[in-house]
């Protein structure tokens, strides 16, 4: 099967678990997935799932984790715990599900390797592997610890910060949205009213484009003027994770147990509720993109951190630890290396087959 028989085939089956697919952005996210490989990668997990246990078939026998699943280095962020510090850490788990270890690794470094392509990475792709995977160790090794951008990651905290003069130009660009034309049920207000800082704050319910592997799901943005400025709360529709489209089986959502198992200081703005995630937008708490990486003065620096964190999120498996480090010890060379260059020129050729479409 090739790359365009799999979309049509996976947006039927996401239609079929949604209530309602938002059609405009399924057409964005298509349209998207021509721009360059990056962004045919972060829309696609549905296909790598397909694709990557056929390419790496020697690292489908690793010990399983409750993992992030569609795992790139845009899917890192920050958010404020309830001390009001600033946290850094994956902020999107909405592919999360049991799978391999290996799965996350070589999708964040096979991502890694197409931003050096790219060049919104700056380092050698050998360099940029070996440090997500000394990150990732090391927090086995060491049982991990949240990523606090307090006293401590200074750097992390400048990259952080320097996101955040664009304040302004951040609400503007929320406050133009247009209201949804699907508007939400009951059940669907009842959460964002839920998540609002009063029982009866009234707020307006807009349309927002946004990532591109959820684009055509329901997403509902509550826009209010709170206290002397503007807030914002999402719910965003969650569904059964694309790795197990192929497959014909239909799992759980697993968005809230990964959350809750990782080594992690918890949002507290962050909920789930039956098939949705309702969360505080802001600033400072959204994804880091791409464009803010561009002159990070150590980019192995952060892939480490990146590595860290992966850690993190798999010692929510405990039990698995020591299995993962006895198959880690196992693995020699640049095994990591050449199971995402693998995936990276699988993903190049699809995106090509894509284009020619």
């Amino acid at each position: 099967m090739n790359v365009v028989d799999a979309t049509a085939e996976y947006d039927r089956w996401l239609a079929q678990r949604l209530r309602v697919i938002v059609k405009r952005d399924l057409r964005r996210k298509h349209r998207e997935m021509s721009e360059d490989p990056f962004s045919f990668l972060r829309a696609t997990f549905y296909r790598w799932a397909q694709v990557w246990p056929q390419m790496c078939t020697d690292l489908t026998a690793a010990p399983k984790v409750l993992g992030v699943g569609d795992l790139h280095v845009e899917n890192f962020g920050t958010w404020r715990d309830g001390e009001g510090r600033l946290i850094w850490g994956i902020n999107d788990f909405d592919e999360a599900t049991t799978l391999p270890y290996t799965n996350d690794l070589v999708r964040l470094c096979t991502s890694a390797l197409i931003a050096i392509n790219e060049a919104r990475l700056d380092t050698p792709a050998p360099r940029a592997c070996n440090s997500v995977l000394d990150g990732y160790t090391a927090a086995l090794r060491e049982g991990g610890e949240p990523v606090v951008l307090a006293e401590r990651n200074r750097w992390l905290r400048d990259l952080a910060m320097g996101r955040l003069k664009e304040q302004r130009a951040y609400w503007e660009r929320l406050l133009k949205l247009s209201r949804t034309k699907v508007p939400p049920t009951p059940r669907e207000m009842s959460f964002l009213k839920q998540a609002m800082p009063e029982k009866h704050l009234p707020f307006r319910v807009a349309h927002r484009q946004a990532g591109l592997g959820s684009l055509g799901r329901q997403r509902y943005t509550a826009l209010a003027h709170w206290r002397g400025g503007t807030i914002a709360r999402e719910a965003k529709a969650l569904t059964t994770s694309a790795w197990w489209w192929s497959t014909g089986k239909s799992p759980p959502i697993r968005y809230a147990q990964i959350i809750s198992r990782a080594v992690r200081v918890a949002d507290p703005f962050l909920q789930v509720h039956d098939g949705w995630i309702v969360r505080r937008l802001a600033p400072d708490c959204s994804r880091i993109e791409m464009q803010h990486l561009v002159g990070v003065q150590d980019d192995c620096r952060l892939l480490w951190m990146m590595g860290w964190e992966t850690g993190n999120v798999h010692l929510g498996n405990p039990r698995q630890r020591a299995a993962i480090r006895r198959d880690l010890r196992k693995r020699r060379g640049d095994w990591l290396l050449k199971a995402a260059r693998a995936m990276r020129n699988s993903t190049i050729d699809d995106w090509n087959d894509w284009r020619k479409r």
